[in-house]
């Protein structure tokens, strides 16, 4: 649908070339009168040139307007450059023609000569050919960079609700658990519940600053398991062990924040853990960009099916936004370990 401002300036260009059209019919009777025989051709020549500009602008501007109704550039590109330029060449020709014939009989009384007729054709499509191929292939090429621009747009913020979306599924999840952990603590030491407090809510403030994140270095990620484990430690004391083996190059790479909480909790989530039977949990680092994290199993048997991947899902689901390598999960019979890959920051 058309604007009224749009319409309004129809209507004004639209009466405009009219009355121009009617004021060279006016002027050029007048002119006619003291033109001489020898200024006769360069007259008609003017003539021809003044009515044959005011059409092929009238002419082009009614099509553009009638296309911005049927076929915008944004949505219909490709149809309307063609149509365009094919249809604005064609009527800016007729356009031509039309100026061409009304001089030839309104000021020479002489037929139109077809070779005229022929050269003039020739002629005119060899000049507004290229002139509206460049201008529509601009017009084109804006149209299409800016259908890029809002495309990415879109895309970026798509990705930016699904990113916040997976976040917001983890942090409640890890706010849950801990909870649940301190309220069991103050039935039996409160000294303990309150450190246990304390550095809660120091490893939930570094989620917090990592909110907006969407990647991590594995130096700040491994910062924040040092932490989480002296929270693992107050609940489980020797029931869980801890081995780390990362390379210096290793912590300058990144991954999606929480990765490894999240694949530390679900080691425990799913499996026993007591004094005499311990897990064991090791992150390492890999020549190949990668970091193993992996744990001993000894698989609690209620933990309902449908809970057990849940959190790789949530790891996977966030690294597909970043790159196209896959996280592996391998399970035996004594040892699950998931393998995560790491990604290199470009700091351009």
């Amino acid at each position: 649908m058309q604007k009224p401002n749009s319409n309004k300036s129809f209507l004004v260009t639209t009466v405009s070339s009219l009355s121009v059209l009617l004021l060279f019919k006016l002027l050029f009777s007048v002119l006619n009168k003291n033109i001489t025989e020898a200024n006769e051709i360069s007259f008609l020549f003017i003539q021809w040139i003044c009515y044959a500009l005011t059409l092929v602008f009238l002419s082009v501007y009614l099509l553009n307007y009638l296309l911005n109704i049927w076929l915008s550039w944004k949505k219909y590109a490709v149809i309307r450059f063609i149509l365009q330029l094919f249809v604005g060449t064609i009527l800016s020709l007729g356009s031509i023609n039309i100026a061409y014939n009304f001089i030839k009989s309104q000021f020479t009384q002489a037929p139109a000569d077809i070779n005229q007729v022929i050269l003039l054709n020739i002629y005119g499509g060899a000049i507004i050919l290229p002139i509206f191929a460049s201008f529509f292939g601009y017009k084109f090429l804006r149209a299409w960079k800016k259908s890029e621009i809002e495309s990415e747009r879109l895309a970026k913020e798509n990705t930016r609700s699904q990113l916040l979306s997976l976040r917001n599924h983890l942090d409640p999840h890890f706010l849950f658990n801990n909870l649940n952990i301190l309220s069991s603590l103050m039935d039996k030491d409160i000294e303990l519940s309150k450190s246990y407090l304390n550095k809660f809510a120091e490893v939930y403030r570094v989620i917090l600053k990592t909110e907006y994140s969407d990647l991590t270095t594995l130096e700040e990620e491994l910062s924040l398991i040092d932490s989480y484990i002296y929270l693992l430690k107050i609940r489980f004391k020797d029931a869980i062990y801890f081995d780390f083996e990362i390379s210096s190059s290793a912590k300058e790479m990144a991954l999606p924040p929480l990765s490894i909480q999240m694949l530390v909790e679900n080691a425990i989530k799913h499996n026993i853990a007591t004094k005499e039977k311990p897990i064991y949990i090791k992150i390492k680092s890999l020549e190949d960009n990668t970091l193993i994290v992996e744990n001993n199993l000894q698989k609690k048997k209620y933990l309902p099916q449908e809970r057990k991947a849940t959190g790789i899902i949530n790891i996977q689901r966030r690294y597909e936004f970043f790159t196209n390598k896959k996280i592996t999960v391998l399970e035996n019979e004594d040892v699950f370990s998931i393998t995560l890959p790491l990604i290199e920051i470009d700091y351009n």
